[in-house]
């Protein structure tokens, strides 16, 4: 199996397909580097592809030190993986969490950037369900190492913004399910308690997003409520992005909608492929 080596050791497995641009993809919490099999297979056509497992998603390694996670690490585990490929610059694509990562890379990375595109960021950032969600993942950190993963899953059911896909395509919700069984309960618990609880929401990113130069595209589905808002949120305070809400969908619209999502964001890419891609016109701005 292909692994990359963190900073601290950590061993990081990765797939790549196709030859071009790179094009990086860093996966959601409850997924990992087959997520992205849709993407892969499309876009190798004209990029070269490369996916990887962040720490504590098999086969990458699991390490059992909490000190081993957090935003830091991840966004420093995608150079990482950049590094041992060889890539000095990329198109960074993340879902989810990994949209949080993969923002975060832009903002501590920017010239290793050709474009960063975000898909569902921002879960936890509400000011007004923000100690709920603390509150929420510390449990659910808990029940994954107290019950098992299948277990947690299983008496938690499916969370809001995973009923759309289940509605429309109940084979690749149940694929993602079963994907999503295979996980590791210490990897798990680590990711939320190091990574999602102590990260900078959406909201906290005001500053940073309003003197970010790397073209940002910004997508969300309608129906994933808590990163509607987010979402608006950055495009409001960067004049680098574009956003796109996709209509009638929650919250992985890369795997929900991936024919349309690929659509718009080989779009988003040729454009700054081309040159042919601009930040907003400041006259465009209504103060």
């Amino acid at each position: 199996m292909p692994y990359a080596s963190a900073r601290d050791g950590t061993k990081l497995y990765f797939e790549e397909a196709g030859r071009g641009t790179p094009i990086v993809f860093v996966h959601e919490f409850s997924g990992d580097h087959r997520s992205w099999e849709a993407q892969m297979r499309h876009f190798a056509r004209r990029y070269r592809c490369i996916v990887f497992n962040t720490r504590g998603y098999p086969p990458s390694d699991v390490p059992n030190a909490r000190a081993k996670y957090s935003q830091a690490i991840v966004i420093d585990d995608v150079a990482a993986v950049m590094q041992h490929l060889e890539l000095r610059k990329a198109h960074i694509v993340g879902c989810s969490m990994g949209a949080r990562t993969a923002l975060g890379f832009a903002l501590t990375y920017p010239a290793r950037c050709w474009s960063v595109t975000t898909v569902g960021a921002g879960a936890g950032s509400n000011p007004a369900t923000r100690a709920a969600f603390l509150r929420n993942t510390e449990a659910n950190a808990q029940r994954f190492l107290t019950l098992g993963v299948p277990a947690t899953l299983r008496s938690g059911g499916a969370a809001p913004g995973r009923i759309p896909q289940m509605n429309k395509d109940p084979r690749g919700f149940a694929e993602f399910r079963r994907w999503q069984m295979e996980h590791s309960a210490t990897g798990l618990a680590n990711t939320q308690r190091g990574v999602q609880l102590k990260r900078a929401t959406i909201f906290e990113l005001g500053g940073a997003l309003k003197k970010m130069k790397v073209p940002l595209f910004v997508v969300s589905g309608d129906e994933d409520d808590n990163c509607v808002a987010p979402a608006l949120f950055m495009k409001s305070q960067c004049m680098a992005a574009r956003l796109w809400i996709c209509p009638a969908t929650g919250h992985t619209v890369n795997t929900e909608e991936p024919d349309l999502f690929n659509q718009m964001l080989g779009d988003f890419l040729g454009q700054v492929d081309s040159g042919r891609w601009r930040a907003r016109d400041p006259r465009s701005v209504v103060r």
